[in-house]
């Protein structure tokens, strides 16, 4: 997909009042994922290049805060005041002025309610008692609501209230008398019972899994945010990553997930699944790479860029792997990894940025254009590839600064 593509894409998303679009379903006006204000961002990034007019990101702004903005313990950055907050805020990056007084409201809510997910997080951890995925990942945990603090209030208490709770994650755990790491859920990967998953799994993905609490903790160390045992926790994730790393010709990769019967039989059986799967942000090598990256460089170990890197591009150049990604989204497809590859190749060395930046323009192709039958929304939808096709190939920066929902940045 071309810049010029992208903008047809929103040109086709003009208007919220479209009939083709769901707006008067009552999640659209929340959901960061799929409906208004993932949408709105596309027109703020718009916008804010000076390409299309304001109004339109106002348009989109409106029908995210026109009903009453659900908060409390059933949201999360991707739904709720944190997604509409997010929407806003994206705008504020560009606008300082913009929405001051309702995001002063919104954080304040978001902040109280963090607070309160971390004590039952807490309590939970107490009581020895196995988590939920919704507890801590990036899409409906706190990982999640993390990014947005430290995005917004780095020096706030709410931030370094996640991540005292996330150092508090790594810590083992028991299931039926067997240690498993402090993440290892008792469900499959939907969060709910699975016969494919007797005895859980522990998730190593960045939407779902352990990498979305990692890259929230060094995206923070990072700023200098950190709290006792934060690089402890890091280099222990980074660790227990290590003991499932996937040696092919193509280079390392991870799994998806470990189940309890991979978990007993890891010391005489090799685990080898994942090696072949699409490379994508919520789950596969890119995510993973991203958030060892990440990791490498506020824990100051080359070795550990140097494998995530090369992973990464050998990922981007496994035609086994490249055939398995089948769409165009951030979340499962080319636009996810056409940002992961800007934002790592930025903090990469030479001479692997360089191959990095070559391997963008192929990714932004590969995305193709969306028609007017996908899901219009920002992470499987038209909006995120139009999104991830406005940046100049290389540019790791958009003014909007809006992946950072995806706590890759």
């Amino acid at each position: 997909m071309t810049p010029e593509e992208a903008m047809a894409v929103a040109d086709r998303l003009a208007r919220p009042d479209a009939p083709h679009l769901p707006s008067n379903e009552a999640w659209w006006a929340q959901s960061l994922a799929h409906g208004a204000p993932g949408i709105a961002l596309l027109h703020i990034e718009l916008a804010a290049a000076g390409l299309r007019p304001w109004r339109r990101a106002q348009d989109w702004l409106s029908v995210a805060a026109a009903s009453p903005i659900t908060s409390g313990s059933g949201t999360a950055l991707f739904y709720g005041a944190p997604a509409v907050a997010y929407a806003l805020a994206a705008t504020a990056a560009v606008r300082p002025a913009a929405y001051r007084s309702a995001l002063e409201a919104l954080d304040t809510q978001i902040a109280v309610d963090a607070h309160r997910r971390v004590m039952a997080a807490n309590a939970r951890i107490h009581a020895g008692l196995l988590p939920e995925l919704a507890e801590f990942d990036a899409i409906r945990g706190l990982a999640g609501i993390g990014a947005y603090l430290l995005w917004r209030d780095p020096g706030g208490s709410a931030v370094r209230a996640v991540l005292d709770y996330l150092v508090r994650l790594v810590d083992p755990l028991s299931a039926d008398g067997i240690p498993v790491p402090g993440w290892w859920t008792d469900t499959g990967p939907t969060g709910r019972p699975d016969d494919e998953f007797p005895g859980g799994h522990g998730n190593a993905g960045m939407a779902h899994g352990i990498s979305g609490p990692l890259a929230l903790l060094a995206l923070a160390a990072r700023q200098e945010i950190t709290v006792p045992g934060q690089l402890d926790a890091i280099a222990s994730i980074c660790a227990w990553l290590d003991s499932w790393r996937i040696e092919t010709e193509a280079g390392s990769r991870w799994p998806y997930m470990i189940t309890r019967e991979e978990l007993a039989v890891r010391a005489t059986h090799p685990h080898h699944s994942g090696a072949r799967r699409r490379p994508s942000w919520c789950y596969g090598t890119a995510g993973l790479a991203r958030a060892q990256q990440l990791a490498a460089l506020v824990s100051g170990d080359s070795e550990r860029s140097r494998i995530a890197e090369e992973a990464l591009v050998g990922a981007l150049t496994d035609p086994a792997q490249l055939s398995a990604t089948t769409d165009g989204s951030l979340c499962h497809g080319f636009a996810g990894l056409a940002r992961i590859t800007a934002r790592a190749s930025a903090d990469a060395t030479e001479p692997i940025a360089a191959q990095l930046r070559a391997l963008i323009p192929g990714l932004l192709a590969a995305m193709g254009r969306p028609t007017d039958r996908e899901s219009p929304g920002l992470l499987e939808g038209a909006a995120g590839t139009a999104l991830a096709a406005l940046a100049p190939a290389g540019e790791p920066t958009p003014s909007s600064t809006w992946d950072t929902c995806l706590l890759i940045t």
